[in-house]
C-alpha cells in the first residue's frame, strides 16, 4: 500500500493509523503463533524474550495509535475494510513462509518501520491542519518508528551472532 505523498485530512490520517493498528496486531499474532507452534529446542530463551517483547511493544503501539485516532474529528473506517487493505498489501506471507522465526520477525519489524517512516514523510509533506497537535503527532509516530528500528537492529544482531 502506498501511503502517498501527503496526508491532507483527519480522515486520511485516521485511516493510516488504523492500518498501523492492524499491522501491530499482525506482529503480535505472529509472535504468539511462534510461541505456540515451536518446541523448546527451536525457541530458546533469547528468542522467547524477543517475541514477548515484540508482542508487548505491538500492544503498546496499538494503544498509542488508538489514542490519536480517538482525538481526531473523524468517523471510524470499518475494521473489515482496513483489515482487507492490510491483508492485500502485507498479508501475502505467513509465518511458515520464512526460514525460521528470526527471519519472520525481521520481516515484521522492517515492514512496521517502513510503514511508519512513510506515514511520517506523508505528514511532513503536508501543510494540513489536524485536530491533534502536529508536533505531538510527529513525536509519537517518530518514537514508534524508532522502536521498530531498534527491533530490526536487535533481530539482526541475534541473527549475526547465530551465523
Amino acid at each position: 500500500m502506498s501511503v502517498g505523498y501527503q496526508v491532507t485530512s483527519d480522515h486520511q490520517l485516521a485511516r493510516l493509523l488504523q492500518i498501523g493498528i492492524v499491522l501491530e496486531e499482525v506482529v503480535e499474532a505472529r509472535a504468539y503463533h511462534h510461541h505456540e507452534e515451536l518446541d523448546a529446542d527451536e525457541l530458546d530463551e533469547e528468542i522467547r524474550a524477543l517475541l514477548s517483547h515484540a508482542a508487548e511493544e505491538s500492544a503498546e503501539h496499538r494503544g498509542r495509535l488508538e489514542g490519536i485516532i480517538d482525538r481526531l474529528d473523524v468517523e471510524s473506517v470499518p475494521f473489515e475494510e482496513i483489515e482487507a487493505l492490510v491483508e492485500a498489501q502485507y498479508g501475502q506471507t505467513k509465518p511458515e513462509d520464512f526460514d525460521g522465526v528470526l527471519y519472520d520477525q525481521l520481516c515484521n519489524e522492517e515492514t512496521a518501520y517502513k510503514f511508519y517512516d512513510d506515514v511520517l514523510k506523508a505528514i511532513e509533506a503536508s501543510d494540513a491542519q489536524f485536530t491533534i497537535d502536529r508536533e505531538e503527532l510527529v513525536a509519537t509516530l517518530t518514537e514508534i518508528r524508532e522502536e521498530e528500528a531498534q527491533g530490526v537492529e536487535k533481530v539482526t544482531q541475534i541473527m549475526e551472532e547465530r551465523e
